[in-house]
């Protein structure tokens, strides 16, 4: 099948049109066409190699709504015209200790991602959802909520789970009292699914500035981090903090601010963590964590409590033409809070 996309063809370069042959459809494969794509940070970092580990022609996006145009003869959850999701991964061993509990993300011999990934049965790459069309194994097809808002539900796949994962994990529901660090892609979902899950929700942020946006995001309280006095008033005061900050940046004033048990879960940040004080670690028996987005029946699980409550991230939709440009914006923080690809706007020819 052959199919339109955009695509990045080395690194730092402009995504420009281009053509593709997928491959012949499996018998437990489910192909669909692409009908939205949520624009995530990781694109730009895999465009630009920025983890050396991108192989070109890219392809990205790996926040994918679609609707079923054919299935394999073997596929049994999914019929043509079904609307249907795919998120970072495509296929995992399906065999180690992790994928068989349902953590297919920490699979022992690595997650297969959506785009610039090797196929495990022909070694072909991977290709993601600036696409026409996908292709993805029934495993790892999500079945989207009748009445789910479609133009936005895609970063959902990405961002929505990433921070929906160590909410689940760490237990968060009501009486719970939630910190996000960061109120980008990841902390404005982190803060709608909190406070969807019954937590009391505290935006920490460097300034006021954003203030009135972390409120009307259904915040209950913002704590400006640069205000030493209402930082050590709020000594001991969270469960659990999830940090969405994506560079490096210091620790030290975050984890005093844990309860006993709480956990400081990083979700943004790749690299090294520099100097990280064991006191208040150790005195309180808190934690410094991470998290990877999540698994398929987590993900799933995801999907029905965002259609059941109607949790929606804030987007921009946008036409494929503007995907250069969306990048650059996405650069500087000029997107409140997603850009989504209106995917008709991509031609079939």
């Amino acid at each position: 099948m052959t199919t339109t996309a955009y695509a990045a063809t080395s690194r730092g370069a402009p995504l420009q049109p281009f053509t593709f042959e997928h491959r012949a459809l499996r018998n437990n494969d489910v192909a669909m066409e692409v009908l939205y794509c949520g624009v995530c940070h990781s694109d730009i970092h895999m465009v630009n190699n920025d983890w050396g580990n991108s192989s070109y022609p890219i392809v990205p996006g790996h926040e994918i709504i679609g609707r079923v145009t054919a299935v394999g003869p073997d596929v049994k959850k999914y019929a043509v015209g079904d609307t249907v999701a795919v998120g970072c991964m495509v296929d995992s061993c399906q065999e180690c200790d992790p994928c068989k509990q349902d953590d297919e993300q920490y699979c022992r011999e690595g997650f297969t991602p959506t785009y610039s990934g090797v196929d495990r049965v022909d070694g072909q790459l991977t290709h993601g959802g600036y696409a026409k069309q996908v292709i993805a194994r029934e495993e790892f097809v999500l079945r989207v909520p009748k009445g789910l808002d479609l133009s936005r539900a895609a970063p959902l796949l990405c961002a929505g789970i990433t921070t929906y994962s160590p909410l689940r994990h760490w237990n968060v529901g009501p009486g719970k009292r939630v910190g996000v660090i960061g109120l980008g892609g990841l902390g404005h979902m982190a803060v709608k699914l909190a406070v969807g899950m019954g937590a009391e929700v505290t935006v920490i942020s460097r300034s006021e500035n954003k203030k009135a946006d972390a409120l009307a995001l259904g915040a209950h309280k913002v704590l400006i981090s640069t205000d030493e006095k209402a930082m050590e008033q709020a000594a001991n005061s969270f469960d659990v903090i999830i940090d969405t900050v994506p560079s490096q940046h210091d620790l030290g004033p975050y984890t005093p601010l844990l309860d006993l048990n709480g956990a400081l879960v990083l979700v943004g940040q790749i690299g090294s963590l520099g100097d990280v004080s064991s006191v208040p670690l150790v005195m309180g028996r808190r934690q410094v964590a991470g998290s990877l987005i999540g698994g398929i029946a987590e993900t799933q699980e995801l999907l029905d409590l965002c259609g059941e409550k109607n949790i929606l991230p804030d987007c921009e939709i946008i036409s494929i033409n503007d995907i250069n440009d969306a990048y650059k914006r996405l650069e500087r923080g000029d997107v409140h809070y997603r850009f989504v690809i209106d995917m008709a706007s991509l031609p079939a020819e």
